[in-house]
């Protein structure tokens, strides 16, 4: 993948905090709101392994998400659409995507002056990347129902 997205999708990326993730499993499809920290072309984050979208995601990596904001008008509208697959984070990579996500939210890190709380909450977590394998970045500032595609090499 390229080490570096067009600045207008980077930007994007960096000026917002929430990723709808969709995931498919034995109960069918699922949709959830997950806080990120993105790297490259990847997206960090983190969650329990009993949620239902991880649960989902072990049986298939495979999954959709969404970045958007809530608006109110369509000529507004920008957004990121993609696909492609989550690993599960261990050892060095599981440390990298701890210091990225407590950089973009300074609540998490460092563990020393966190609240015992989120200590609690986090020990019950795991830290997971979603590899996009398309990327669309819609952005009707350009025109109504503008999409671009953003080339992804594989990787």
């Amino acid at each position: 993948m390229p080490t570096a997205l067009p600045p207008p999708v980077a930007d994007y990326l960096a000026g917002h905090h929430v990723m709808t993730l969709a995931t498919h499993g034995a109960d069918g499809p699922w949709a959830a709101a997950v806080f990120y920290a993105s790297e490259g072309t990847s997206l960090i984050f983190l969650s329990s392994p009993t949620t239902r979208h991880c649960r989902n995601l072990a049986l298939d990596p495979h999954c959709a998400a969404t970045i958007q904001e809530d608006y109110s008008d369509w000529a507004q509208i920008k957004g990121i659409q993609l696909e492609g697959r989550v690993i599960e984070l261990q050892g060095e990579e599981e440390k990298r995507a701890q210091q990225l996500y407590g950089e973009k939210f300074p609540l998490v890190a460092p563990l020393a002056k966190v609240p015992p709380a989120i200590v609690k909450a986090l020990a019950k977590v795991r830290w997971y990347r979603l590899l996009p394998e398309r990327l669309h970045f819609i952005d009707n500032s350009r025109g109504f129902g503008h999409r671009e595609e953003i080339e992804l090499s594989a990787g």
